[in-house]
């Protein structure tokens, strides 16, 4: 148990408060909805009272006014306080003493800085030991109060009051168990139930464990499920007892003492047998193969073994008083030092090889472990280092390594280790269901620089080859030396085509820029021939086999280039490469750029309330090509960015010029993708756009998709809270469909869900979209988010829907997305329909 952390480590700082005059009901009000136990009543700085959730047990539930009476009427008084830097172990034996469930923290000056309950020991005294070695029924109320469900609350609260119990276990027919603590009763206090019968207001289902579980099991399921109770069943499913954090905390007070005691009987055998193991200590070191010295606490040497001075040169008597610093041997800088001390503070050792010099001046290489010894309190007070000169293993191994699997000239990986590495990452592909890339690099014309320069010259040259090569690979990709002038590249996690043949690209560039060798300036080319895994081949020797096939082709079809090994998918890799041309061009210009925009109506009333900005593009040689088409390679390219700027460009052009043709648009919705979402400036592009354009604040809102806020959500709270201060919409873009996960819902100021299409099509025919939507639907009107039903397009959808809480639709049945003048003419410049 952690009896030695002080109070202020554990404590609640977010202090609850209110005047003496308040009344009753608010402040639990206040209490129910931060869930705190406590609230402090507070005459200007001065704390004159507490009110806390055992106190709801003496209120007169049976008075409706009873509730309403200021909250200085029926605090308790004074207020206990303990100071900030009491031990946590003098706290729990004031709670146990004076039977309080709550402290007062204040400082030195007497100010509050914090709560400190029972709940707040259980979970931060380190139990979890005893919690593991101890069952439920060891520490759990084996009476627990059992009340009918028929009692009054006011006959409830007397009950509890009566008994001492903080919780009540609720009996009714037909019904299963519940159960009623002091933090319901709280509830209760800021929304008198009147006359209900208690059966109706417990909190069901009676969470449960089993007798026999063990206490960490228990504790891990209180703080899971936010709850401070557990009924405990025996064999018989019937309810025995009890568990609370209070319980937790009594029992483990017990087997602490229990466990102290077991353990200073153990401390006195080895204390007995101390002087033996300190003889023999001494022994095994002087005898020891290793090096070994021991410092002060500033590192001072006060010890070392014979195995030191026969490894180093230095006797005890010309190393003592020194630091181990006088075997530096200059080859590591500051940071490797400050890194190695880091790591022996934080974690209290450190392990590795580092070169030091010997008193001879000669450098060697040690496997050095350097330990922290610490007395009682945990204070460091001497260091301990053990070390083997591994100098001659280290050069055996590494000379056998650089024979067996890298080329002697280039120090590239040989074939040999190139077909180790693309076995294992073809098993890890396999594994991961990934694809990987073989290159198959073949140089041309350099048997020319061979016979005409000599083989010196094409030896420089194969070097400076693979320099540039390497420079245009990730550290995890492999260039390889297949023999003479071909190079094998290994890419691994390869996700799209065009990502290998970036790659390709670049080293045809880098390859085909001049080399100046011996004194001589002159270019060399280079082919490529790629393979895919699994596409080509799923072995290693039919992977190289198809990317030296692909390599011959392109040297047939012109040299300096490259081909894939399928033909098929080299016509379509120069479609893609062809559009991402056209798409550069057009994210610069603009032209064939155009916006349609989709409305969205009130679902009962029919009347217009937004529409949604939908990108298209039109090309003079590829025709309209589909959004499904450009926005992923958008996303690839890195085009998004300019591209989605422009779309907001296009967005608040058209909507200043609706306002000055005297017409009212609606809020427009404009598709955000992650990278533009993560702009550090996209809250200063929205407000410039809303500037520069002359719209009504939160003119353009924006729609996203569910993955671009899970991962980073405190950090998009901050973004999304400066678009919500503009007035901003903000909609989760096809709800349900990503990783949905409902915790987010609460914390992100969002205003919009909108419900993906293919729920929307699946009611009527299927029952888990019926009931996927009704949760969807129900989750939003509890949080008070508007939702929109994506893809309605049938009148069925549309009386379907008419069982939800949906407030917009929108869809092919109500309005295909149209150009600005269509949207204008059918939506804006005439009366829209209600059907």
């Amino acid at each position: 148990m952690k009896t030695d952390l002080p109070v202020a480590r554990i404590m609640h700082t977010g202090l609850l408060s209110c005047a003496p005059d308040t009344p009753l009901c608010e402040a639990a009000s206040r209490m129910a909805e931060r869930r705190c136990s406590s609230m402090l009543v507070m005459r200007g700085s001065q704390v004159v009272g507490i009110w806390t959730e055992h106190d709801s047990l003496f209120v007169d539930f049976a008075d409706p006014e009873a509730v309403r009476r200021p909250i200085d009427q029926v605090m308790s008084h004074p207020v206990a306080s303990i100071h900030q830097a009491t031990p946590v172990g003098e706290a729990a034996l004031r709670f146990s003493a004076e039977r309080r469930r709550h402290l007062l923290v204040v400082d030195d000056a007497g100010t509050p800085r914090g709560i400190l309950s029972q709940t707040d020991m259980a979970l931060n005294q380190g139990l979890e030991p005893y919690l593991r070695l101890r069952e439920v029924g060891s520490a759990m109320r084996r009476r627990p109060l059992l009340l009918p469900g028929e009692l009054t609350l006011n006959e409830a609260a007397e009950h509890m009051r009566h008994s001492g119990c903080d919780a009540a276990v609720v009996v009714c027919r037909d019904q299963p168990l519940g159960i009623l603590t002091e933090r319901d009763l709280v509830r209760f206090v800021a929304r008198h139930p009147d006359a209900t019968a208690i059966g109706e207001l417990a909190s069901r289902p009676l969470l449960t464990v089993r007798v026999e579980a063990p206490l960490i099991h228990a504790r891990d399921l209180l703080i899971d499920r936010r709850v401070r109770h557990l009924g405990v069943l025996d064999d018989q499913d019937e309810v025995v007892g009890l568990l609370g954090f209070q319980d937790l905390l009594a029992g483990a007070e017990h087997y602490y003492l229990e466990d102290l005691r077991e353990a200073l009987e153990q401390r006195d055998q080895a204390l007995a047998q101390s002087r033996e193991h300190l003889q023999l200590a001494e022994r095994v070191i002087d005898a020891s193969l290793e090096g070994i010295i021991i410092t002060d606490a500033l590192g001072r040497i006060e010890f070392v073994n014979p195995a030191f001075t026969h490894m180093t040169g230095y006797s005890l008597e010309e190393a003592a008083g020194r630091t181990p610093a006088m075997l530096s041997s200059g080859r590591h800088d500051d940071d490797f030092y400050r890194d190695m001390w880091r790591t022996l503070q934080d974690h209290g050792y450190w392990r590795g090889e580092i070169w030091n010099r010997r008193k001879s001046g000669q450098l060697y290489l040690e496997l050095l472990t350097i330990t922290a010894i610490r007395n009682d309190p945990g204070e460091v007070t001497h260091y301990a280092a053990l070390f083997t000169d591994i100098t001659h293993i280290r050069e055996n191994e590494e000379q056998v390594r650089r024979l067996a699997y890298y080329d002697p000239l280039t120090r590239l990986p040989n074939r040999r280790l190139l077909e180790d590495r693309l076995d294992l990452a073809i098993r890890h592909a396999h594994r991961h269901q990934q694809r990987l890339a073989v290159v198959f690099l073949d140089l041309d014309h350099f048997k020319q620089v061979n016979d005409a320069l000599g083989h010196a010259v094409g030896d420089e040259l194969l070097v400076k080859v693979s320099q540039r090569l390497r420079g245009h690979l990730r550290e995890d990709d492999t260039l390889a030396r297949q023999g003479g002038d071909e190079f094998i590249v290994l890419i691994n996690a390869v996700e799209e085509v065009d990502d290998v043949t970036r790659v390709a690209r670049r080293l045809v560039e880098s390859v085909s820029a001049p080399f100046e060798v011996g004194g001589q300036v002159f270019r060399v080319g280079c082919s490529l021939g790629i393979s895919l895994y699994p596409d080509d081949g799923e072995e290693v020797e039919v992977l190289v086999r198809q990317a030296d096939a692909a390599m011959y082709r392109a040297k047939q079809e012109g040299r300096n280039t490259y081909r894939l090994f399928r033909a098929e998918m080299h016509r379509q890799d120069h479609h893609w490469l062809e559009l991402e041309t056209a798409l550069r061009n057009t994210a610069e210009t603009g032209e064939g750029l155009e916006v349609n925009y989709q409305p969205l109506f009130d679902r009962d009333s029919g009347i217009l309330q937004g529409a949604e900005a939908l990108l298209r593009w039109h090309h003079p040689a590829f025709g309209q090509v589909s959004p499904v088409d450009f926005i992923p390679l958008a996303e690839r390219s890195g085009l998004i960015l300019p591209l989605g700027a422009r779309l907001m460009r296009l967005v608040a052009g058209q909507l200043r010029d609706w306002l000055a043709e005297g017409l009212a648009p609606p809020r427009v919705a404009v598709n955000l993708s992650a990278r533009q979402f993560w702009q550090s400036d996209l809250v200063a592009q929205v407000r410039t756009l809303h500037a520069d354009y002359g719209l009504p604040r939160g003119q353009v809102g924006f729609e996203l998709t569910e993955s671009i806020l899970l991962d980073k959500q405190q950090q998009a709270i901050h973004t999304l809270e400066a678009l919500r201060e503009m007035d901003c919409r903000i909609a989760i873009d096809d709800f349900g469909t990503g990783y949905s996960s409902l915790s987010y819902l609460q914390d992100l100021p969002v205003t919009t869900l909108k419900i993906d299409r293919s729920f929307i099509q699946g009611l009527g025919e299927s029952l888990g979209s019926a009931a996927i939507v009704a949760a969807v639907t129900g989750l939003a009107k509890e949080l008070g988010l508007e939702v929109v039903a994506e893809g309605v397009e049938t009148e069925a959808q549309r009386e379907a829907l008419a069982r939800y809480h949906v407030n917009l639709i929108q869809g092919f049945l109500t309005g295909r997305p149209v150009t600005a003048e269509g949207f204008a003419e059918r939506y804006l410049a005439a009366e829209i329909p209600t059907g």
